[in-house]
């Protein structure tokens, strides 16, 4: 009796102790949600920082702050080229004063009058000072808190390309000998299709902005780079990014005719032919290895379960499960699973 009480009780205390954690990784979800985001974007830097400091003796360090710089200089170049544009045309879209939005919403029709009447009702409802006060007092703060976030993220990332290979040997020594190599197979496996996947969707959304903006200037769709651009920046967002880009090219359209709209989702249909039948295949290639059904599954459940600013870790979330099932549960030998290359071969990557 005193033996079974004695197991009784170390199993209920294993068992508290589990719930316990799974209750405290829970409330630190977004802690977790942002680390797992760094160690992506470790994936993705690592074949470049490795190459600099094997090729040309670029510490690991400097090879890092080179990137965010480089990373820096593309957003100043892009803030310099496309705002000025965007500013203008954001300006030709919306009335200047009461009297010229009342005046378009009265010579407008369809869909350029209801956007336009809505306007009007929320101007209508417009708070006042003392609330404008506050509101901007919470953005303020939230846009802080995004900040702190996105430092958190990338100082994650340049840590993690340190801290990495120390891991997996602390990891790898709690290990039996006979699974070792299979988990740093396992592991180098997972970091590549990481990699290879953050690379190519960054091609995909410069390819999709490009193409598309070039695209809608040439069928004359108002509004065409702030268009072009949304719909680069929401080829991020798996299955519902596509569907919304184009949903809003043919809105514009309709504000123009019903010729422009049906140009426009030709448009958006052809990118998108081109995007999934070469471009993908070229790019990204089986860098996931995941069918449309798991990536729609995969995509909803983690909205749920840890809001919409996690969808675009999704796909690399459930890459990594995915992975993990088919060498634990299908046997399948990492090592010699094809490496996803994008930009970088697999020897590169591997570092």
């Amino acid at each position: 009796m005193n033996q079974f009480a004695r197991r009784a009780l170390v199993a209920s205390a294993v068992f508290v102790a589990v719930v316990l954690l799974a209750l405290a990784l829970w409330k630190i979800k977004l802690l977790i949600a942002l680390l797992f985001f760094g160690i992506i974007i470790a994936a993705a830097m690592r074949p470049s920082v490795t190459a600099l400091d094997t090729r040309f003796h670029i510490p690991r360090a400097l090879g890092i702050l080179l990137h965010y710089a480089g990373l820096v200089a593309i957003l100043a170049l892009l803030l310099y080229f496309v705002v000025p544009t965007a500013k203008d045309q954001i300006a030709a879209a919306l009335p200047t004063s009461r009297s010229e939005l009342n005046q378009a919403a009265q010579h407008s029709r369809g869909i350029k009058h209801d956007i336009l009447v809505g306007i009007q009702k929320q101007l209508d409802k417009l708070p006042s000072a003392g609330s404008i006060a506050s509101a901007a007092v919470n953005i303020g703060l939230r846009a802080f808190e995004i900040m702190i976030g996105i430092f958190f993220v990338f100082a994650s990332a340049a840590y993690w390309i340190f801290e990495r290979d120390r891991a997996e040997r602390v990891v790898l020594s709690v290990l039996p000998r006979p699974r070792r190599k299979v988990v740093r197979d396992t592991w180098n496996l997972i970091d590549l299709k990481l990699g290879a996947f953050v690379r190519g969707q960054l091609l995909l959304v410069v390819f999709v902005a490009t193409v598309l903006s070039l695209a809608f200037w040439a069928i004359g769709l108002k509004f065409w780079l702030l268009v072009g651009i949304f719909a680069g920046i929401v080829e991020l967002v798996p299955v519902v990014g596509p569907l919304a880009a184009g949903a809003l090219a043919v809105g514009v359209g309709l504000t123009s005719s019903w010729q422009t709209a049906l140009a426009a989702g030709l448009v958006v249909l052809v990118v998108r032919l081109l995007e999934d039948y070469i471009v993908i295949p070229k790019v990204l290639g089986e860098a996931v290895g995941l069918t449309p059904l798991t990536v729609l599954f995969s995509v909803a459940a983690v909205t749920w379960l840890f809001g919409a600013f996690a969808v675009i870790l999704a796909i690399p979330f459930v890459a990594v499960i995915a992975t993990i099932v088919d060498v634990i549960v299908f046997d399948k030998d990492p090592a010699s699973e094809e490496a996803p290359t994008v930009l970088f071969t697999a020897k590169e990557a591997e570092g």
